[in-house]
């Protein structure tokens, strides 16, 4: 009788393992397990920070001669009238829209106020088994699933279970499982493996 327990115990410790979803961190060249893992943590819930590509619209409070449609270049750099270039590369939109304050009221202005906000994200980019790999336009709130829809689906080789993430300026790619609600954010590298059934 004692037998039957253990083996009933053993067969519900792994049906609950079954039933709970792992995620699995394949590091790249260079990267490591920590990084891995707090890339994991950015895949699930992601911050958006500024990268090479974005375009900005840049509102300094009264002063019309100094906002305008600005671009981050391919240095991470916004270039603006009076203050010159800005580094925005890595940063959210508050951390930009303080760095410029501190800027202009560094002899510039007396007490200037800021506004940002990103009119054109950079691309996202998805490959593997899709019927047209490529470089996509981001929109908000995208999702992997609407990635693939917009790449022309699934192949019939696609492994619609887990996808691979790379955040756009890291160097560790993510196996993640793919659920409705996975998003994506701008400069992403997506990758739909192959099913081995």
């Amino acid at each position: 009788m004692l037998r039957i327990v253990l083996i009933v115990l053993a067969m519900l410790g792994l049906l609950s393992a079954c039933a709970t979803p792992s995620t699995t961190v394949r590091p790249v060249a260079g990267g490591s397990g920590n990084a891995g893992n707090a890339l994991t943590a950015a895949v699930r819930a992601p911050a958006y920070r500024l990268g090479s590509g974005d375009q900005l619209r840049i509102m300094v409070f009264e002063e019309e001669s100094l906002s305008g449609e600005f671009f981050v270049d391919g240095e991470g750099m916004v270039s603006m009238p009076l203050i010159g270039v800005v580094e925005a590369e890595g940063l959210t939109l508050a951390e930009l829209r303080s760095r410029i304050e501190t800027r202009l009221a560094d002899g510039y202005l007396a007490d200037p106020r800021v506004s940002a906000e990103v009119l054109n994200f950079r691309p996202f980019y998805i490959l593997g088994e899709v019927e047209e790999s490529g470089e996509y336009p981001y929109t908000a709130g995208l999702t992997v699933m609407n990635a693939v829809a917009r790449a022309g689906g699934f192949t019939y080789r696609a492994n619609t279970q887990t996808v691979f993430i790379q955040r756009d300026g890291t160097d560790i790619e993510v196996a993640v499982e793919l659920t409705p609600t996975l998003t994506v954010m701008p400069g992403d590298t997506i990758r739909i493996g192959e099913r081995f059934f």
